[in-house]
């Protein structure tokens, strides 16, 4: 029986590549999107070829290696108790044309694709948004978002952390009434950034997680408070629940509304779980974070009116339809109901 081996990313960056580059080289080699790359990225050591001889290996280890990410041959043998999850299926195409072309060729190619890859003027085809690095998740969840030159990118009140020098921030109204009756900030940050690329760090006011979604002229319908950033090319409006959905709910009146093409980032009260909604789905009130356009939904007991009074459930959400639902691993409502019994009481004496 042949020999086989396990090619392992370790994580390390060999030259003087930027860690977000080689994400990217990783997404690209991959074909994965690039918030999957940085996820995959960051459990780094793990194993992204299985079981390949070792031409092959040595092959792959080159394309990986040229491109900055540094990786070990491992035989099938030491590893397989060890690591036993492939990331994805890597390029052959880039493979066999690797073994077709002179080394020479070979230098001019990887060359090539790592420049297209890296360069920020010239993003690949592939990848869709602005790069940014998570960190603080799922407890505290705190984005680094990087803006192209002349680019703009809306940011909560309040939520920018840091950011470079040559940022330049206007403050613009958004939601109007709607944010106003709920208590909602009504002010968004613009960060544009001047002459070159910018960074800026966004840390939402409420301890919990992050998520990232690009919209491909979609709609997102998030609660008030969830909201963190997009990209220029989302429109954030408020949208009225309705009197009676929003009073039952015990939620707001009004729901943020996201739709265009480009990025946004909401955030949640604890950690935030995706679900596939393809009929009908219950989710309590106090853990909705956001869901699709399409979905539709109504504010409904749980069982009878003595478990509506008795079981501390209340009212939920009954969605139906085909969508994504996100929640919260925790309700903001249920927490102030807990920590109420340890509050100190003042003796009337």
């Amino acid at each position: 029986m042949n020999q086989t081996y396990n090619i392992t990313l370790t994580g390390e960056l060999i030259g003087e590549i930027e860690r977000s580059d080689a994400i990217a080289v990783f997404a690209k080699l991959f074909k994965l999107p690039l918030d999957k790359a940085h996820d995959f990225f960051h459990k780094a050591p793990l194993v992204v070829k299985k079981s390949v001889d070792g031409d092959t290996a040595n092959k792959i280890q080159q394309i990986l290696e040229k491109s900055g990410l540094h990786c070990e041959i491992n035989p099938v043998e030491v590893v397989e108790t060890e690591q036993s999850t492939q990331v994805g299926v890597m390029n052959e195409s880039a493979v066999e044309a690797q073994d077709e072309q002179s080394a020479q060729e070979r230098e001019e190619m990887l060359d090539s694709e790592s420049q297209t890859t890296t360069d920020p003027e010239q993003p690949s085809a592939s990848f869709k948004g602005l790069k940014f690095e998570m960190a603080g998740q799922p407890d505290y969840g705190f984005v680094t978002v990087h803006v192209p030159a002349g680019e703009m990118l809306k940011v909560e009140a309040s939520a920018m952390a840091t950011m470079d020098t040559n940022m330049q921030m206007k403050t613009k109204m958004r939601g109007g009434l709607g944010r106003m009756v709920t208590g909602e900030n009504i002010f968004v940050n613009e960060f544009t950034a001047a002459n070159m690329e910018g960074e800026v760090g966004i840390a939402p006011g409420a301890p919990g997680d992050l998520c990232h979604q690009y919209l491909d002229n979609e709609t997102i319908y998030l609660q008030n408070s969830a909201f963190v950033a997009c990209s220029s090319g989302i429109e954030v409006e408020s949208k009225w629940q309705g009197l009676v959905k929003g009073f039952f709910s015990g939620e707001s009146l009004f729901l943020i509304r996201a739709q265009g093409k480009g990025d946004l980032w909401f955030n949640s009260y604890g950690a935030i779980i995706e679900i596939d909604v393809n009929d009908d789905y219950v989710v309590d009130t106090g853990n909705i974070v956001g869901f699709t356009d399409g979905l539709e939904y109504q504010i409904t007991k749980v069982g009878g009116y003595k478990s509506f009074f008795f079981s501390g459930e209340g009212l939920v959400c009954r969605f139906s339809g085909k969508g994504k639902v996100w929640i919260q691993t925790r309700s903001s409502a249920a927490f102030v109901g807990w920590a109420h019994w340890f509050r100190p009481v003042k003796s009337k004496g």
